[in-house]
C-alpha cells in the first residue's frame, strides 16, 4: 500500500456508504476529509469513524450542512478529489417534497462550486441511485446508466420514499449539467439497493430492508423480490476506481451482479408458497445455523437449501456480519417469527 494518495473529502461521512468509504479510503493510502452536520451540544459519538485504523493520522472531521454549501468550503479545499455522498433523507415524507428536493440540489451545486473554487479539486464522485433510472413508466427488459427516471411519471405514484427518488433524480441531473457548463469533471455512480455489514451506529434503511423476513416485517416482502441489491464493499470499490481512473466518464452503473449471498424465504404466507429467495448479507459461521434452523422450523428441507445454493455457488463470498446483525438475527429466531 502507498503511504500517501493524496486528500479526499467525504460527504456524509456519519452514513452508512460515507463511513465505509472512509474506511476503505484510509485503507488505501488515502489521507480523508468528511463533513458531518454539526452538533453543538456534542452528544454525537464520532469514535466509529475517529478509531478506524489510520484514522489518528489521516482523517479530519469537518461541520458542513446542505442547507448552507459554503460551509464545505473548509473542507473541500486543498482535496484532489471529493465523492458526494451526503443526502436529505425522508422516507416517511415528514418534508414536503419541494424542501427536499431544493436543499439536495441547492447543497449539490453548493458543494461544486466548493470544488471550483479550490483550485485543486480534480475529479467530483457523485453518489446517485438506480432510483434515477428505474421510474420512466417504459415497459423494458433491462435498463442501464442511459435511462432517466421521468419525475413527471414519479409524482403520480403512490410510492415509498417518493421525495428521494425525485431530488436524487433532479439531482444528478443538475449536477451533470453544472459539470459540463463549469468545466468539472464529475462522473456518477448509481448504486442500486445497498447492503452489507455497516460501521456507522446506526442501522441503514437498505440493510433493514433486507432484513424484512428475518425480522419480520411483512409489507416489505414484495420489495424484496422485485430489487436488484449491491454490496456496500463493492460500492466503495466502484466510488475509489472511479476516483483513481479517470478516462471514466458520466454515469457509471454501480451493480456488480449480486455480490451477494441469497437466503431462502421461508413460506409463512399463500405468495410465499414456493421456496423463493432475496438478497441479504454475506454469512458467517453462526449465520449458516441460524439459517439451517429457520429451514427447518419451516419446513424448507435440506435437498431444496443445498440444491438452491449449489445453483448460486459462482455469487458467494465469505465475510462478517457486524455485531449488530448478529443480534438481530438471533433475535428474530428467539421470537419465532413465521
Amino acid at each position: 500500500m502507498e503511504e500517501e494518495k493524496g486528500r479526499v473529502c467525504v460527504t456524509g461521512g456519519t452514513g452508512f456508504i460515507g463511513s465505509w468509504l472512509i474506511m476503505r479510503l484510509l485503507d488505501h493510502g488515502y489521507s480523508v476529509r468528511t463533513t458531518v452536520r454539526s452538533d453543538p451540544e456534542q452528544k454525537r459519538d464520532l469514535s466509529f469513524l475517529t478509531n478506524l485504523p489510520r484514522a489518528s493520522e489521516r482523517l479530519q472531521i469537518f461541520n458542513a450542512d446542505l442547507n448552507n454549501p459554503e460551509s464545505f468550503d473548509a473542507a473541500i479545499a486543498g482535496c484532489t478529489g471529493v465523492i458526494h455522498v451526503a443526502a436529505p433523507i425522508d422516507i416517511h415524507g415528514k418534508e414536503p417534497e419541494e424542501v427536499i428536493i431544493q436543499r439536495a440540489v441547492s447543497g449539490t451545486i453548493g458543494i461544486l462550486k466548493s470544488c471550483l473554487k479550490s483550485g485543486t479539486v480534480k475529479r467530483v464522485v457523485y453518489t446517485s441511485s438506480a432510483s434515477t433510472v428505474h421510474f420512466s413508466g417504459k415497459d423494458v427488459d433491462m435498463l442501464d446508466e442511459t435511462f432517466w427516471s421521468d419525475v413527471d411519471y414519479i409524482r403520480k405514484l403512490d410510492i415509498w420514499g417518493k421525495s428521494y427518488k425525485l431530488s436524487k433524480t433532479l439531482t444528478e441531473r443538475t449536477a451533470l449539467e453544472f459539470a459540463e457548463e463549469h468545466g468539472l469533471d464529475l462522473v456518477t455512480i448509481i448504486p442500486s439497493f445497498v447492503t452489507g455489514p455497516f460501521i456507522c451506529p446506526q442501522l441503514a434503511g437498505s440493510v433493514r430492508g433486507t432484513l424484512a423476513m428475518v425480522m419480520g416485517n411483512r409489507e416489505e416482502y414484495s420489495m424484496l423480490l422485485n430489487i436488484s441489491m449491491v454490496h456496500i464493499d463493492d460500492v466503495a470499490r466502484a466510488h475509489i476506481f472511479l476516483l483513481e481512473y479517470p478516462d471514466v466518464k458520466g454515469r457509471s452503473e454501480g451493480h456488480p451482479e449480486w455480490s451477494l449471498i441469497l437466503l431462502c424465504a421461508w413460506r409463512s404466507t399463500p405468495e410465499f408458497s414456493t421456496l423463493r429467495f432475496c438478497a441479504v448479507l454475506h454469512f458467517t459461521p453462526l449465520s449458516w445455523v441460524g439459517l439451517l434452523l429457520l429451514c427447518i422450523q419451516q419446513g424448507i428441507s435440506m435437498v431444496q437449501l443445498v440444491g438452491s445454493l449449489l445453483v448460486l455457488e459462482s455469487f458467494i463470498r465469505v465475510d462478517f456480519l457486524s455485531p449488530l446483525l448478529f443480534g438481530l438475527v438471533a433475535d428474530a429466531l428467539s421470537c419465532g417469527i413465521s
